[in-house]
C-alpha cells in the first residue's frame, strides 16, 4: 500500500470533529514530506481541514452545515507533544468549571513547565504559564486545584470566604489517593498554598 494510500486509510477511520496529527497516523519522520503534500490534496479535496501547522481535523457535515470542532479538540494539540500531556488550562476559565466563578475568561492560561505556549488563532487565545512542576496526564487536574488555593484571593466575582468553602467542599469530595496527591503536589507551590490546604484538610478532619 503507498503512503497516500495508507494516510487516506487511517484518516478514514478517524471520528470527524477529532483533531489529529503526524503521530495519530503513525507518519515515520523520514515521511513527512511526501505526507504533506498528501495531506495537502486532502485539504482541497474538502476531506479535512487544518487548524494549524501539522494540525487537522475531518469536518463534521450537518443539515445546518459543517461543524467546526468542539473548543477542547481545538485546544488539545496545544496539551500534547508526542502523545504526551505537557500543559494543562488554567486561570479563570478554569476556575468557572470548579464553581469559583461565573466569570468567563476572553482568554485562557495554559501552564506547562517545558514550553510556553501562547495561542491567537480565532476564537482560540491563550496566554502561557509557568507550572510548578512537570505536568502529566495523572496530576494536571490536582496542580489546577492547587492553582485555585493559589489565586484564592484574585478570583474574579468570589471573595476569599466563598473561594475557601468551595474549595473545602471539592476537597471533601477528593478520594485518599486523590487527597494524598493534592499534598503531594502542594510542596511544590508557595507556603500559603500549603497552611490554607492543611488549614482546609484539618478542618475536614
Amino acid at each position: 500500500m503507498t503512503l497516500a494510500a495508507d494516510i487516506r486509510k487511517r484518516i478514514k477511520q478517524l471520528p470527524e470533529g477529532k483533531t489529529f496529527g503526524y503521530d495519530n497516523l503513525r507518519i515515520a519522520k523520514e515521511d513527512y514530506t511526501t505526507a504533506a503534500k498528501v495531506l495537502e490534496r486532502l485539504q482541497k479535496q474538502g476531506l479535512i481541514k487544518k487548524i494549524s501547522k501539522g494540525v487537522f481535523y475531518k469536518p463534521e457535515q450537518t443539515v445546518f452545515g459543517e461543524l467546526q470542532p468542539e473548543y477542547s479538540e481545538l485546544l488539545r494539540p496545544y496539551l500534547f507533544e508526542n502523545g504526551k500531556r505537557i500543559a494543562y488550562e488554567t486561570g479563570t476559565s478554569l476556575y468557572n468549571r470548579l464553581g469559583l466563578t461565573t466569570q468567563m475568561a476572553f482568554r485562557i492560561k495554559i501552564a506547562s513547565r517545558s514550553k510556553r505556549i501562547n495561542i491567537n488563532r480565532g476564537t482560540l487565545k491563550a496566554d502561557a504559564v509557568k507550572s510548578y512542576t512537570e505536568v502529566t496526564d495523572s496530576n494536571y487536574e490536582t496542580l489546577g486545584l492547587l492553582d485555585a488555593f493559589k489565586d484564592v484571593k484574585r478570583i474574579p466575582d468570589c471573595s476569599v470566604a466563598q473561594a475557601v468553602l468551595r474549595l473545602s467542599a471539592i476537597v471533601k469530595g477528593l478520594n485518599e489517593k486523590q487527597t494524598e496527591n493534592l499534598a503531594k503536589y502542594a510542596l511544590c507551590y508557595p507556603p500559603r498554598v500549603r497552611a490554607l490546604l492543611g488549614a482546609i484538610l484539618e478542618n475536614n478532619g
